[in-house]
């Protein structure tokens, strides 16, 4: 399946279900989110889209969900962390993004150049939590993904690397695009053989595979779990491939006027323009 969250005509936001290049309604009772049915089960997510009426004329897709946490990983591709030059991490390297960073297909990104004159792109495969996972095994913490979709982890690098530690530089207002859908892990497959690509301004910036991740999704959640509870809605980013702008020759940055498109396999395309934000 693949669910997402639509504005209508008159502002509403609805999870719905894309079938053919068109939003569907749910059924389901409303006010219900897309967190909040994925939190119910497949089975009761499958009844739902089975039961779907539509389809919504001019339905516009937004972020599918906003989660309650947001961890991603960092240094987690094997060809990233050749690009750097670093050391291979022992354990995964988990930072945090702030949910106010969350924004749609097509929503802009915004860059204040008071704060930061260095912004990066990182396409990331993202899973969705469906179940509690706590103290969980890399099989059960993988049973317990509702879904997949695309994030760009968009990154301040000079404030990244200044601050010592990544929360702020990772975490501005805009600084987390996701979507356009969430496709459940039956039509996605195994999430370890995805292409995933950046397009900059037309130019393919990042062009890699899920295969070179360090730590797989399984393993990723599993070590999550350990530490603190993941709830259903909590989004888990698992890295990035080579190809960001900070480790370019020379380095490259995002300005105003940019686009930038992230996409992974079997899921979609995010696309979402750069503007200036400057207060």
């Amino acid at each position: 399946m693949r669910l997402g969250t639509v504005r209508v005509g008159d502002g509403a936001r609805l999870p719905a279900v894309e079938r053919d290049g068109l939003w569907h309604a749910l059924d389901i009772p409303a006010g219900v989110t897309l967190e909040a049915l994925l939190a119910q089960g497949p089975g009761e997510t499958r009844r739902a889209a089975d039961g779907a009426v539509g389809p919504l004329p001019g339905a516009v897709p937004v972020a599918p969900l906003r989660p309650g946490k947001i961890v991603a990983i960092g240094l987690n591709y094997l060809d990233h962390i050749r690009e750097t030059g670093m050391d291979k991490p022992a354990r995964p390297l988990m930072f945090a993004k702030f949910p106010s960073s969350v924004i749609g297909p097509g929503e802009p990104i915004v860059i204040d150049s008071g704060l930061t004159g260095s912004v990066d792109w990182e396409v990331e495969l993202a899973a969705v939590v469906g179940t509690p996972l706590r103290h969980a095994g890399p099989a059960e913490a993988l049973a317990a993904v509702a879904g997949y979709t695309v994030a760009n982890d968009v990154s301040a690098r000079d404030l990244q690397f200044s601050d010592g530690q990544w929360t702020r530089g990772k975490s501005l207002d805009t600084f987390c695009p996701l979507g356009p859908v969430v496709v459940t892990p039956d039509e996605l497959g195994d999430p370890q053989g995805l292409r995933l690509r950046t397009v900059v301004n037309g130019e393919t910036v990042q062009d890699s595979s899920t295969a070179e991740m360090l730590f797989g999704v399984a393993e990723l959640l599993s070590f999550c779990s350990a530490s603190f509870t993941l709830e259903p809605g909590d989004v888990v980013l698992t890295g990035t491939p080579w190809g960001c702008g900070a480790f370019m020759d020379p380095p490259r940055s995002l300005s105003p006027g940019d686009v930038v498109e992230v996409s992974v396999e079997g899921i979609g395309e995010l696309r979402n323009p750069v503007v200036d934000g400057t207060r």
